[in-house]
């Protein structure tokens, strides 16, 4: 009896997975047969609704295209002479109605063979412009379209003055709306001017035509109204929108000839169809045939039955799954816990051996790396940014980094504020990117000058802060400056000879004989020797500017830039030979600027005479300077001209080095000038751009600091540094200048002496405004 127990006991589990099993699969089908059922149901009236939509669409635009070309017809008979610009005007709603499938749209008329050359006179004087009759020579009256116009931005170039005659359908269509005084619609056939396509994207099209008759008592027969009828596109747009079904457009002619004019594909099956019959004419009908399938049809729901049986069978199998999973369930667990502890303990390993390679690479890199919190305390701090700074440790708040490391601007005297501190700036949200510091403690006693990047610290790393990358750069700003000495006693040393040949060609062409000849003798070649030497001095000038505009010591006070302007706009006047034009120049009120004036009038100078000089032969100059505030506590200038303006493609590089515009070819100059002004606007702070003139021309800008104006500021743009600023450059230079003048003693040629007078060289590391161009009047 306990056998037969335990027996039963262990059958009643799978006979009640068995009793499950087949209660779940009944019940599965018969949900998937009324949901089969149903689905058939809504698939036929969705199909229904689709078919009933395109239906009346169809019919809907078919009367509307008739009344258009109609009412188009009934509007010029009014106009006994009917010219292009009548008709264009005509037509102009049949652009906007947006017809669907719509070929161009023209106004044909016939004309017997004998009176074509007078027709064809009579049409261009109306405004066919070009219009050339190309008549079919076996017919005695031609149709020719004289006034064409397209209804589709898309469609290629209209031509006239095909015979029409030479296409049956369309002849027989023509004659046909004429005799019975009504629109008629042509049988199907490939329009002309689709004739030229590809086989395999022409399309048969329907010609709608309205005959023109006067309302007179004898009516006059004036031509016909006439545009096609793409049926593919046409077709296209009506199914398309629809979805998932297909279709075709079939023309029924007088004989009741069937013709498929156009078919739409749509997707899966055809088993689903729907006939309509849309009248276009007395005795010619259309009819639309659509095909869906019932599994497709939106809100047919033909995944149900699959979904419902799949659900059946699988919830049957996740019961059963379930019982085995509770059965086997403790093992998988401690499997994986096992197996997530691996994953941990990997990539515990993987971080441990990431903090460890940044490690050295923070021990190995020779920029200086600090990194802080939100509150300024100290997070990581490398081994070479200890060693640039001088001092160990950090402080706990930011106020305390000036006295303990001994902050100063890069003159070493002015201590930096800690608003202007990078890492400071980095702390507010704000990038700093290569601010020159020096850096002057007990560890640092002589001092140092570091370029700081500081950046705000991705708040992805979990934790608020920022970080500062310093470099030394002492040694670089000594090797600028040493070659800007260089710079300055290279340039003394070309000048120096360059004045001695001009001054002895200028002596020559003083004795050279009044009967001498102008051109091609020695009066021509010295005038030639003078006008190469202005250049060599100009092009030494502005490559002295070109090399000390960027590391050039930077004295910024406050300067009124209009009296400068105005004093550079009459240099450039007076520096013009008498033959060019007076330039035209305005210049408006400019607010003041923070900038070493030195180098302002170097930028200044530089573009207006550029305004002055890149004229069309012939043309009048025109300088136009404005200024107004641009931003927080920053000033924009703009100098405006009518010249012969940069090209776009040109734009982005005329601030290169050397970058030259095609059109600037033949004015003198090295490609320079506009580099040096980038140069300088950025050691400012500020930028600079060129745009077109609304007026013709260029107009350049840039923006400099606002002018902080004290009680001492000198607005008069004179530069008020004192001498004692440069003692450390001017001593190089006067010993460089005594060491080139001993070699020069020693290697002394007989014969060869320095003149007198020679001017003295330009004071290192200063920029100095450039001299207007002068230009010189060949002498008799």
């Amino acid at each position: 009896m306990g056998r037969r127990t335990d027996g039963a006991r262990r059958a009643t589990g799978p006979l009640l997975s068995v009793f499950v099993l087949l209660v779940g699969l009944i019940s599965t089908i018969l949900t998937a047969a009324g949901l089969s059922s149903a689905q058939q149901d809504t698939a036929a009236r969705e199909m229904d609704k689709r078919h009933d939509t395109a239906l009346a669409t169809i019919r809907t635009e078919t009367q509307r295209y008739r009344q258009l070309i109609e009412t188009l017809a009934a509007g010029i008979v009014n106009d006994p002479e009917l010219t292009w610009e009548d008709f264009d005007t005509a037509t102009g709603p049949l652009v906007d109605a947006g017809l669907l499938g719509a070929a161009p749209v023209a106004f044909i008329v016939a004309v017997p063979t004998d009176g074509l050359a007078e027709a064809q006179r009579l049409w261009r004087s109306r405004g066919a412009l070009g219009l050339t009759f190309r008549p079919d020579p076996a017919a005695d009256e031609h149709f020719f379209a004289v006034f064409v116009r397209k209804l589709d931005e898309n469609e290629q170039g209209v031509r006239s003055g095909a015979d029409a005659g030479l296409v049956e359908p369309l002849a027989t269509t023509l004659r046909t709306a004429r005799d019975r005084h009504q629109l008629t619609v042509s049988e199907a056939y490939v329009l002309m001017r689709d004739r030229q396509k590809p086989a395999a994207e022409q399309q048969q099209s329907f010609i709608f035509a309205a005959p023109v008759w006067t309302r007179e008592n004898t009516p006059e027969f004036r031509g016909w109204v006439a545009s096609g009828l793409r049926g593919g596109t046409f077709l296209d747009k009506i199914l398309g929108p629809l979805g998932q079904i297909s279709g075709e457009l079939i023309s029924v002619d007088e004989d009741q000839t069937r013709h498929t004019v156009a078919e739409w594909t749509g997707e899966g099956e055809r088993d689903l169809t729907r006939t309509g019959t849309v009248e276009v004419g007395p005795g010619q009908n259309w009819i639309l045939e659509t095909h869906g399938d019932s599994r497709h049809l939106a809100g047919a729901g033909w995944y149900l039955p699959a979904v419902a049986l799949g659900g059946g069978l699988t919830l049957t199998s996740l019961l059963a799954w379930l019982v085995h999973v509770l059965a086997t369930g403790r093992a998988r667990a401690r499997a994986r816990v096992e197996e997530a502890t691996a994953d941990l303990r990997e990539t515990e390993a993987a971080s441990r051996r990431q903090a460890e390679l940044l490690g050295a690479i923070m021990l190995t890199i020779s920029d200086g790396v600090i990194v802080v919190d939100s509150r300024g305390m100290i997070l990581l701090e490398n081994p070479a940014a200890k060693e640039l700074l001088g001092v160990a440790g950090f402080p706990d708040r930011p106020e305390e980094w000036q006295e303990h490391f001994g902050v100063y601007h890069p003159d070493g005297r002015t201590p930096m504020p800690l608003a202007e501190m990078p890492l400071f700036r980095a702390l507010n949200g704000e990038t700093a990117d290569r601010v020159e510091v020096l850096v002057r403690n007990p560890g640092r006693p002589e001092g140092v000058l570091l370029s700081i990047d500081g950046r705000p610290l991705d708040p992805s790393a979990g934790e608020h802060g920022a970080v500062a990358v310093c470099r030394d750069i002492t040694e670089l700003r000594r090797y600028e400056s040493d070659l800007a000495i260089f710079a300055g006693v290279v340039a003394h040393d070309l000048k120096s000879p360059l004045a001695l040949i001009r001054g002895h060609a200028e002596l020559v062409l003083d004795d050279v004989p009044d009967g001498w000849p102008e051109s091609g003798g020695v009066r021509e070649g010295l005038w030639r020797i003078v006008r190469a030497v202005e250049r060599m001095d100009a092009l030494i000038e502005t490559m002295l500017a070109y090399t000390t505009a960027r590391d050039a010591p930077l004295r910024a006070v406050a300067v009124d830039p209009a009296p400068m302007i105005r004093e550079i706009i009459e240099e450039r006047i007076g520096g013009l030979s008498t033959g060019r034009p007076a330039p035209q120049w305005s210049l408006d009120p400019l607010p003041p600027v923070q900038a070493d004036p030195a180098m302002l009038r170097h930028v200044l100078d530089n573009l207006i005479g550029n305004a002055i000089k890149y004229v069309r032969p012939g043309g009048t100059p025109r300088v136009e300077v404005t200024g107004r505030p641009a931003g927080p506590q920053r000033v924009r200038i703009e100098v405006a001209d009518a010249g012969i303006g940069i090209p776009d493609a040109d734009k982005p590089y005329v601030f290169e080095t050397f970058h030259r515009t095609e059109a600037a070819a033949g004015y003198a100059g090295t490609g320079l000038g506009l580099t040096i002004c980038r140069r300088i606007v950025e050691r400012h702070g500020g930028e600079i751009g060129v745009t077109d003139n609304p007026g013709g021309g260029t107009r350049f800008w840039f923006t400099l600091p606002a002018a902080e104006i004290t009680e001492d500021s000198d607005m008069t743009g004179n530069d008020t540094s004192g001498p004692e600023d440069d003692e450390a450059v001017r001593e190089a230079l006067e010993r460089a200048l005594a060491e080139r003048a001993a070699l020069m003693e020693a290697a002394r040629l007989p014969g060869l002496a320095m003149p007198s007078g020679t001017a003295p060289v330009a004071e290192p590391g200063r920029l100095r405004a450039p001299v207007p161009e002068r230009q010189r009047q060949d002498q008799g």
